[in-house]
């Protein structure tokens, strides 16, 4: 007879559903586990109301039900340890809104793009507007000029979110009528500056061509993950990505690992081993259950050295602790 394998991260995902005051037999919590509840998906209106708020078109992704516009900031001129990168390579915002799991409201969560002195004045505005503050931190060592990122997050209607939202970035930077026109597309982009099947061969992904940049970003499907009523998927911020910038000999790689707590040192270790430097560890959100932890690193070298070092992290992730609260390699 077959074995019922119940991992960790099935554990958590049934602990996020269940509550964790309940105790039901193996094959009842599979059946929590597995049965997700469909969130609604916003309306025409709903997406309607954020391009307006906004000025600006977003995508909507049917599958996670998530609304996303992105907010790059093409007013910047980037430079790691005095190098010229590209703004896709990891200086664009953006703005989600999902509703809970019930319908009955939604969230906004976002990652706006700042420099420092930009910080106070948008927590002002967020917090005059009915927004909350998630998290303020660094993603990047060396650049020029200093950024840091700040996550945005609130609940109530989408139209009353959108509305709160664009009230809040109207006077900085970051609200797209305040940015300059897009740029002509590269001549030469992602796609010629990297072996993209070589990557795409170590990474076991396909990533995504922007511009002069090869990006992976890559959900969490294990896990269930709920914030505010809403489960927090890949395009509302659940992810672990990489970015290339460069080209496939002097390549920089930049990314992020979404982790849970017990995971995080040998994540650290693992980058570390692969001369990846670590570059942040913290939240991005609040009332998480379970609770993320986000670890930024950067590298520079030849892409695909820089590769496995990203896919050698990936592979940490959701391995049975040992007795120190590390994970078994």
């Amino acid at each position: 007879m077959e074995t019922n394998k119940f991992t960790r991260r099935q554990a958590l995902q049934a602990t996020a559903v269940l509550g964790t005051s309940l105790v039901l037999p193996i094959n009842q919590i599979n059946a929590a586990v597995f049965s997700p509840v469909k969130t609604p998906p916003l309306t025409s209106d709903e997406m309607a109301a954020i391009d307006t708020a906004l000025g600006k078109k977003g995508s909507y992704k049917e599958a996670e039900a998530v609304y996303t516009t992105p907010l790059p900031r093409n007013d910047l001129k980037m430079k790691i340890k005095g190098e010229p990168v590209p703004i896709p390579f990891g200086f664009g915002g953006w703005v989600s809104f999902k509703k809970t799991i019930d319908g009955k409201s939604a969230m906004v969560m976002s990652d706006n793009v700042l420099q420092m002195e930009e910080v106070n004045p948008l927590i002002s505005a967020a917090l005059a507007n009915g927004l909350e503050i998630a998290a303020i931190h660094n993603h990047f060592f060396y650049e020029e000029p200093r950024i840091f990122y700040m996550h945005i997050h609130g609940k109530g209607t989408v139209a009353e979110l959108a509305k709160k939202y664009a009230d809040t970035i109207r006077d900085s930077k970051i609200f797209p009528a305040n940015q300059p026109p897009p740029s002509s597309p590269p001549t030469i982009t992602g796609k010629e500056n990297f072996d993209l099947p070589a990557l795409d061969a170590i990474v076991k992904y396909t990533g995504t061509v922007n511009g002069p940049t090869y990006k992976y970003t890559i959900g969490h499907a294990d896990l269930k993950v709920m914030a505010m009523g809403v489960e927090m998927t890949t395009n509302i911020g659940l992810n672990s990505w990489a970015s290339f910038a460069g080209k496939q000999d002097d390549a920089h790689i930049a990314g992020d690992i979404a982790m849970l707590q017990g995971e995080v040192n040998t994540v650290i270790k693992t980058l570390r081993a692969h001369n990846l430097e670590v570059v942040a560890v913290h939240n991005h959100m609040l009332g998480d259950e379970p609770h993320m932890i986000f670890l930024h690193y950067y590298g520079r070298g030849n892409a695909a050295t820089l590769a496995q070092g990203f896919r050698a992290a990936l592979d940490i992730l959701g391995k049975k602790p040992d007795s120190m609260g590390g994970m078994k390699m």
